[in-house]
C-alpha cells in the first residue's frame, strides 16, 4: 500500500492505548471536580453534557466537529454569546476528537496521509493568527452568519450529493506535492477565517476538497477531517491559554461535556461502521439547513428581508464554489484515467 494512507493493521495490538488514555483522563477529572469542589459547576451544565452526547456522536461519525451542535445549543438555544460557543467548541473537540483520532490510530484506519500532513502545518500557523488578528474584530451577529451560513452550504451539498460521494472508492492522489499543497492552503485560509471565528470548520473544508476534488472514500475523508479538527482545537486552546483569552463560562461547561464526548466521539467512530455513514450524513444535513433557518428567524429583526437574501446569496455562492470543487475533481479523474489507460489526454 502506498505510503500516503496509514492503514488498518492488527487493531486489537494497540486499542489498549485508548482505554489507557480513558484511564488518564477520568482520574484528572475527577481530581479536577473533587479537589477543587466543582461538582456544583457539572449539576449546573449538566443540559449541555445531554447535547454533546448527540455532538460528539457526530463529531466521531461525520466530517463536522463537536462544536456543530454545542455552538448552535449554546448560542441558538441559550442564548449565549458567540464567543463562548466558539471557545467551548474549541476545548469539547480538543478532549472527544483527540479521543476519536486516538482510536482511528489505534485501530489503524484509512487517512489520506500527505493532505493530512499539509493541514497540520496550515493549521499550526493559521489557528493563532486568526485567534488573534481576525476573530476579536467580528461581531456576536458575524460570528453566528458565518457559522450558520456555511453549516448550510454543507448541509445542501450532502442532500443533493450524499448518494455520490458515499460511492467513492479509495482516494484519488495525484501526488504528494501536490496533495501537501492543497491541505496546507485550505488549512491555512479555513483556520484564519473560519475555525478561528466559529470554533469549527477546517475539518469540513478539508473534507470536502476529499470527497469532490480527490474522490477519497468516506472511510478515509471522515477520519482525515477529525484528525485535522482534534489537532486544531489543541492548537486553539494552547493559543487562548497563553493569551489568557477564554470567554468565562467555558470551564463549567466544558466540565459537564467532557466526559460525555471523551466516549461519545469514539463511539460515532464504531457505530458509524455498522449503520452506515449515509443515514449520518442525511440526519446531520438536515440539522445543518435547520439552524439556518433558526437562525434567519431569531435574527430576523436585525437582518431584515435584505439580510436575509444576502445569506441565500452567501450559500449560493459557497454552493458554487463546492461545485468547481466537484468539477475539478472530475476532470483530474478523467486525466488520471486517461494516463493509466494510456489513452490520450482529453481534458
Amino acid at each position: 500500500m502506498e505510503d500516503r494512507y496509514l492503514t488498518k493493521s492488527e487493531p486489537k495490538a494497540y486499542v489498549w492505548l485508548w482505554f489507557l488514555w480513558l484511564g488518564v483522563f477520568y482520574t484528572i477529572w475527577v481530581l479536577l471536580v473533587v479537589g477543587q469542589n466543582d461538582w456544583d459547576k457539572v449539576v449546573e451544565h449538566w443540559p449541555i453534557s445531554i447535547a454533546m452526547a448527540l455532538g460528539s456522536y457526530a463529531a466521531g461519525a461525520t466530517p463536522m466537529g463537536g462544536g456543530t451542535i454545542g455552538f448552535p445549543v449554546l448560542v441558538m438555544w441559550y442564548e449565549m454569546p458567540s464567543s463562548l460557543g466558539r471557545d467551548f467548541s474549541f476545548v469539547i473537540q480538543a478532549i472527544g476528537m483527540t479521543s476519536a483520532s486516538i482510536l482511528i490510530f489505534v485501530r489503524r484506519q484509512a487517512v489520506a496521509k500527505n493532505i493530512l500532513i499539509g493541514a497540520i502545518f496550515g493549521s499550526l500557523i493559521g489557528t493563532p493568527i486568526g485567534i488573534i488578528y481576525v476573530a476579536p474584530y467580528l461581531d456576536e451577529l458575524w460570528v453566528k452568519l458565518i457559522f450558520s451560513i456555511v453549516w448550510a452550504s454543507f448541509g445542501v451539498l450532502h442532500l443533493f450529493r450524499v448518494n455520490e460521494i458515499s460511492k467513492n472508492i479509495g482516494c484519488g492522489s495525484y501526488e504528494k506535492k501536490f496533495d501537501f499543497t492543497i491541505g496546507l492552503l485550505l488549512s491555512l485560509l479555513a483556520t484564519i477565517f473560519m475555525t478561528s471565528v466559529t470554533g469549527v470548520g477546517v475539518d469540513m473544508i478539508l473534507y470536502c476538497a476529499l470527497v469532490l476534488l480527490f474522490r477519497a472514500d468516506l472511510k478515509i475523508a471522515i477520519p482525515t477531517s477529525v484528525i485535522i479538527m482534534a489537532f486544531t482545537s489543541i492548537v486553539a486552546v494552547f493559543t487562548k491559554y497563553v493569551a489568557g483569552d477564554f470567554y468565562p463560562g467555558v470551564y463549567g461547561n466544558w466540565l459537564a461535556a467532557a466526559p460525555v464526548v471523551i466516549l461519545g466521539a469514539p463511539l460515532g467512530v464504531v457505530i458509524v461502521g455498522y449503520v452506515g455513514r449515509k443515514i449520518t450524513l442525511y440526519f446531520v444535513a438536515v440539522l445543518c439547513v435547520f439552524q439556518y433557518v433558526w437562525m434567519c428567524i431569531e435574527e430576523y429583526h436585525e437582518l431584515k428581508v435584505i439580510g436575509i437574501f444576502a445569506t441565500f446569496l452567501a450559500i449560493g455562492m459557497t454552493m458554487i464554489f463546492l461545485e468547481f470543487l466537484r468539477s475539478m475533481g472530475n476532470k483530474l479523474r478523467s486525466s488520471k484515467d486517461s494516463d493509466i489507460s494510456g489513452k490520450p489526454n482529453s481534458v
